[in-house]
């Protein structure tokens, strides 16, 4: 295939329709000529950002708050799906998440950037056109960084939704870690429950550990081993660090780059929740309560009343929404279509070549080649003499692989203390008995993921290589053995089990072992195509999340609206703290 005919000029070929590519192809449509050609190899729309359907019930894989610090993030979102009840709530839609505080106004309302400073109570409530609200950088872990406020976010609501299922609904988030059969909080907290769960014993262990880590610190960091270890102690990071962490990404912590520690868990010590612990313990009620509790939680944890946007069936359906509007304004989505070879000519690229399931090829031209699909098949793909080096650090390359294992139960044993089913989105799993890293409660995330709302719908994730027997156990024999270890931990039994749906993830998580301390020796070498931009988690061989993956398509798009692409500035996104998804 050539050039396709009429309509545009220039073309963008975008390798993979997952988040990164689908933003950049719908923000090709409205910021430039350049038509965007999107070339997917599976059948489905929106990579990890999918949402698989079985039998009417709904899975997401690995779970996706929408929730960005970057206001054109949570504003591009906003545009696509406004919140369920933003037309409702007068005073406009609260969300809070790691940290950081939202609120995004009922449609034809702005939030101004104020200095939080100059109020302390938003004037929401009965404003005209404009309204400020402070947002409220309340760190549950860090007592300091929460004194002052930064600024609010400029986010509006736009219009009403296009239809009562093209909606956000405003969910509340709670997760915790699941270890010695006993559920802690996630972060963790020093508080009650955490010193009533570990006891005496363990708690004294932890604490002269961590001051001989004050006292004697590890010099140089060279593995994520000495990261935490010079942050909390080798203690609590024995107790509640290394098992699990070795569970998600099967490589010991020694083995493992201290630059994942430093992209993936900033801002943390032990010293910050000890203080965080004493200024709990001596606070006294809110003053705008008069000592009472205050039913707005106005003075509560925000890790403990925090939400987040999440799409009413699922994190694929805003992706499909995107697809829909990318082809209904002129862009092109083929699905099934594998690209296997990257022409070049010099150091540009001219073409790439895409095989489909029946084996026939076909070829796209184009003037910018964006690629989201990983490193290490892409240097495959290269037509272009590729350097031993550059070759060698690709190869070297590895991944984490991912299997969902979908439980359909009548009850489960653990429950809330009413008796209720328990409220967490997430549970980690830290019990080291057990292959199961985490555990979705996908009720928690949206009531529509069920086709029957009376059932439990969860989701069990398992972290593996594709060479591990785990990967290539039959389906049947994984939904046993998915089953088995909930009830090895008091979960539920496996009698309450009445269906099950099994799905694998090749080369979810980029990892930061293998060859990645040579990571820059590759960089460089496909920076060097003049018209190649990598973007996206596998893109980029970046741990990144959702909305990070949205800024680097932003951010190669804006470069070509502008007539220069810096690719430093993409490769910076997640790097530079206001970009930063978590501190805890």
């Amino acid at each position: 295939m050539t050039r396709a005919k009429g309509g545009m000029g220039k073309q963008a070929i975008i390798i993979g329709a997952g988040p990164a590519g689908l933003t950049a192809a719908l923000e090709f449509l409205r910021k430039t000529g350049v038509q965007p050609i999107v070339l997917e190899a599976s059948q489905e729309i929106g990579g990890i950002s999918r949402t698989i359907r079985y039998k009417g019930n709904r899975m997401d894989i690995g779970g996706h708050r929408f929730f960005s610090k970057s206001d054109r993030v949570m504003q591009w979102w906003m545009d696509l799906m406004p919140p369920e009840d933003a037309a409702a709530a007068p005073t406009g839609v609260r969300i809070s998440y790691q940290g950081k505080q939202r609120v995004i106004p009922p449609q034809g309302m702005k939030a101004v950037s104020v200095p939080a400073h100059l109020q302390e109570e938003p004037p929401l409530r009965g404003l005209g056109p404009l309204s400020h609200e402070p947002e409220i950088e309340d760190d549950p872990l860090d007592a300091e960084e929460a004194s002052v406020a930064d600024e609010v976010a400029a986010v509006v609501v736009t219009h009403e939704p296009e239809s009562e299922d093209l909606v956000m609904l405003v969910r509340p988030r709670k997760s915790r870690i699941y270890y010695l059969r006993k559920f802690f909080d996630y972060p963790i907290k020093l508080s009650k429950n955490t010193i009533d769960n570990l006891g005496p014993v363990r708690m004294f262990k932890i604490g002269v550990s961590y001051v001989m880590s004050r006292v004697r610190p590890i010099k140089e960091e060279k593995s994520l081993e000495d990261f935490l270890i010079n942050r909390f102690g080798r203690e609590l990071y024995l107790t509640f660090f290394k098992s699990y962490t070795e569970k998600v990404w099967g490589t010991p912590c020694d083995k493992i780059s201290a630059e994942w520690g430093a992209q993936r868990i900033k801002g943390l010590s032990l010293t910050t929740a000890l203080k965080h612990f004493v200024k709990k313990a001596f606070s006294a009620a809110p003053k705008e309560t008069g000592g009472k509790k205050d039913i707005a939680q106005k003075g509560t944890d925000t890790s403990l009343i925090e939400r987040f946007l999440y799409p009413k069936f699922g994190p694929g359906q805003l992706w499909e929404h995107v697809a829909e509007l990318v082809i209904a304004k002129g862009g092109k989505i083929h699905m099934g279509l594998k690209v296997d070879a990257i022409i070049t000519e010099g150091q540009r690229v001219v073409a790439v070549e895409a095989v489909d399931e029946a084996g026939k090829r076909q070829r796209f031209e184009g003037d910018y080649f964006l690629s989201t699909m990983p490193m290490r098949d892409l240097v495959r793909a290269l037509r272009a003499d590729v350097p031993a080096n550059v070759r060698e650090v690709a190869e070297g390359l590895e991944y984490r692989d991912f299997i969902t294992v979908g439980v359909l139960a009548n009850k489960l044993d653990v429950k809330e203390d009413d008796g209720s089913l328990i409220k967490d989105t997430w549970i980690y799993i830290q019990e080291p008995d057990v292959q199961i890293g985490r555990l979705q409660i996908f009720n928690n995330w949206s009531p529509y993921m069920l086709a029957d709302p009376t059932k439990i719908w969860i989701g069990l994730e398992y972290f593996c290589y594709e060479t591990d027997p785990l990967w290539s156990m039959p389906d049947e024999a994984l939904k046993a053995f998915a089953a088995g270890e909930l009830e090895k931990i008091g979960i539920l039994k496996t009698a309450e089990v009445l269906d099950a749906h099994v799905v694998r993830v090749p080369k979810t998580y980029p990892a930061y072992f293998g060859t990645y301390d040579r990571f820059e020796e590759l960089r460089s070498w496909t920076d060097s195509f003049e018209n190649l931009y990598l973007v996206g988690r596998n893109g980029m061989h970046k741990y990144n999340n959702q909305d990070h993956s949205m800024l680097t398509a932003m951010a190669v798009v804006d470069g070509v609206a502008a007539g220069h692409v810096d690719k430093s500035s993409v490769w910076n996104i997640n790097t530079e703290q206001e970009y930063h998804e978590e501190k805890k």
